[in-house]
């Protein structure tokens, strides 16, 4: 457990376990504890790096605008700063996201890529769908700090850089193995968006499961860690 100082903010980062290294990038509004369920069991067979966001948990929260592209450059100086200078990167949601710039920006540092319930670009809900309310209304709600420590100004900062980001165009420039995990039932971030990954890169394989969107972190976890270990072994 440990803080690095990356572009100008600080990114807090835990390393766990040894083998193939392996960079987990959370979701929106998540941090390392996204995943506090499926570290250690990819930590049996890989070097496990994963960090909190700008925004997020313990790392630096700039009340400035955000983008995937920023992320992306934290991600890389991360394992520079770390001297992780090649790993697969599994990448949840909005950090599937980052992964996918992290491979176009940052290809040097990109073994391979983990897509989990994620996609290169986002459609917007209709108003009072459940999804719409999932992502406009649950952020409003005055939690307390225990159970959402993440401040609104940071989670609106990553949304909008999350809304902003379309790489469809750009997904034939990706040239690293790339596994694409996605639940059939996702409502935030619809299975047609996984299909359409698997068409836009060369080579990148899809695996539907069931459940939701946070099926894989959740009941089809044991799923998850196995396809993550198989791959990046």
């Amino acid at each position: 457990m440990a803080v690095a100082r990356v572009n100008g903010i600080e990114l807090y980062f835990e390393l766990h376990g040894a083998g193939a290294p392996l960079l987990l990038i959370p979701g929106l509004g998540g941090d390392v504890r996204m995943f506090k369920h499926i570290i250690g069991g990819l930590a049996g067979r890989c070097r496990v790096l994963a960090f909190d966001p700008r925004g997020a948990g313990r790392s630096g929260k700039p009340d400035v605008p955000y983008s995937i592209e920023m992320m992306a450059d934290d991600a890389a100086g991360l394992l520079r700063a770390v001297e992780m200078p090649m790993a697969h990167v599994l990448g949840f949601s909005m950090g599937g996201r980052v992964a996918l710039e992290l491979a176009l920006a940052h290809p040097e540092h990109v073994k391979g890529l983990i897509l989990a319930s994620t996609s290169a670009r986002t459609v917007e809900p209709s108003p009072m769908s459940w999804r719409w309310v999932v992502m406009d209304l649950l952020p409003r709600l005055p939690l307390p700090r225990r159970i959402d420590p993440q401040p609104r100004f940071a989670h609106l900062r990553q949304r909008a850089a999350s809304r902003a980001y379309d790489c469809t165009a750009r997904l034939g420039d990706i040239n690293v193995p790339t596994l694409i995990l996605h639940g059939r039932r996702d409502r935030i971030i619809p299975h047609e968006l996984a299909v359409e990954l698997r068409h836009g890169i060369a080579g990148s394989n899809l695996v539907t499961v069931n459940g939701g969107h946070f099926a894989l972190l959740t009941r089809e976890r044991r799923h998850l860690i196995d396809a993550v270990t198989d791959f990046a072994s």
